[in-house]
């Protein structure tokens, strides 16, 4: 399918750039996202019409792209995570965990779509170079550090707290030790009851 490029997009072209695309890509990207319309030939007149308009607007997400991207390249973040002694993570870090970070540190406006991660989310620590797609052919670069949480709590195998689980068995054992003495309270007071009767009835 062809159509008109109303914005610059990657390797397709530049605004006004006729390109020949999937029929899907189109319908489903381009057209509802406003970056293209069909090349027909009242399309192509429309174009001509709103050509100075289409790149004032083009300028002006460029350079707000440009800003957003000032404002975060070169960021350096550390992202603290559960970790067994080998390195693995106890979980992963994703597109949402870095945008959350670098949103907090810098107040920016990040989103997890534009945090790229072509191999996947981390699974390991260690430190990751990542770049971010801010659109109109804007990129950023960040740098993470994903660290083993500094806690003076131990961690089991599975990423559990040692000592939240020192809690609940010392809670569980608490209520056993209650229970024990309830019942044997309940015990002792149907003896003494038995003990009663009998001496009722001797009587």
């Amino acid at each position: 399918m062809n159509v008109i490029l109303l914005e610059k997009i990657g390797k397709l072209g530049e605004i006004g750039d006729t390109a020949n695309v999937k029929s899907g890509y189109a319908r489903n990207f381009l057209f509802p996202q406003g970056k293209a319309i069909p090349a027909t030939k009242d399309n192509l007149v429309e174009f001509e019409q709103r050509k100075s308009e289409l790149f004032a607007a083009h300028d002006e997400k460029v350079g707000a792209a440009q800003g957003r991207a000032s404002k975060v390249d070169g960021t350096s973040l550390s992202i603290e995570v559960n970790a067994s002694d080998e390195g693995k993570l106890f979980g992963s870090v994703g597109t949402r965990d870095i945008a959350d970070a670098l949103n907090a540190k810098l107040s920016s406006d990040i989103t997890k779509r534009e945090v790229l991660m072509p191999h996947g989310v981390i699974r390991e620590l260690g430190d990751y170079e990542l770049v971010l797609d801010l659109g109109q052919d804007v990129h950023a670069s960040i740098s993470v550090a994903v660290v083993g949480l500094q806690s003076a709590v131990d961690v089991t195998d599975d990423g559990s707290i040692i000592e939240e689980i020192d809690e609940a068995e010392a809670a569980e054992a608490e209520a056993a030790a209650e229970a024990e003495e309830s019942a044997v309270a309940e015990e002792s007071a149907e003896t003494q009851a038995e003990e009663v009767d009998a001496s009722k009835s001797a009587e």
